[in-house]
C-alpha cells in the first residue's frame, strides 16, 4: 500500500474516531475544505464553521462524558490514487453501533456508504467531499436531534 493510500485511509478512520469522542471541532477542522453532504439532505455545506454547526444541530452528544455514545466502524475502502494530479477517491462502508446505559441496549442504528474525494495541498492530504448515504436505517432517536425519515 502506498503512502497516499495510507494517509487518505487515515482521513477516513480519524473521521471515526473524532465523531465517536464527540470532537466536533475536530470533525469540523478534518472536512473544512469539503463539501459535506447526506443523500437527500439539500446543498451540500463548507468550512469550518458550517460543518460545525452542522454537526452541533444534528448530532446528539450526553452530558455524562460528551460524546454521541457511537463507534463509527468503517470498513470496505475502495481507494483510487492520481497521483500526478493530486486527486484521489474513496468509496466505504459504515455501520453505526450505540448504546446509551438505561435507554438503550447496545445495537447497530444505521448502515451505510461514504463517497469521498481527496486532494492534496502543501503535500498533506484533505478531504474535499464527503458524501454519506444511508442505506439502513434503525433507531436514531438516542443519535440524532432529527427525524431522517
Amino acid at each position: 500500500m502506498s503512502d497516499d493510500h495510507v494517509a487518505i485511509t487515515n482521513l477516513v478512520f480519524a473521521y471515526a474516531e473524532r465523531i465517536d469522542a464527540g470532537d466536533f471541532d475536530g470533525v469540523a477542522e478534518l472536512l473544512a475544505h469539503a463539501d459535506v453532504s447526506g443523500e437527500g439532505g439539500g446543498a451540500p455545506v463548507r468550512g469550518v464553521d458550517a460543518v460545525l454547526a452542522m454537526y452541533e444541530r444534528s448530532t446528539r452528544r450526553y452530558d455524562d462524558d460528551g460524546t454521541p455514545k457511537t463507534k463509527h466502524l468503517t470498513t470496505n475502502l475502495v481507494v483510487e490514487v492520481d497521483s500526478v494530479a493530486g486527486r484521489a477517491t474513496c468509496r466505504s462502508y459504515f455501520t453505526v453501533l450505540q448504546a446509551v446505559p438505561g435507554e438503550l441496549a447496545l445495537q447497530p442504528i444505521i448502515a451505510g456508504r461514504y463517497h469521498d474525494e481527496f486532494e492534496r495541498h502543501a503535500d498533506a492530504w484533505r478531504f474535499s467531499k464527503r458524501h454519506m448515504i444511508p442505506d439502513l436505517v434503525g433507531e436514531l432517536g438516542h443519535h440524532l436531534l432529527f427525524d431522517l425519515s
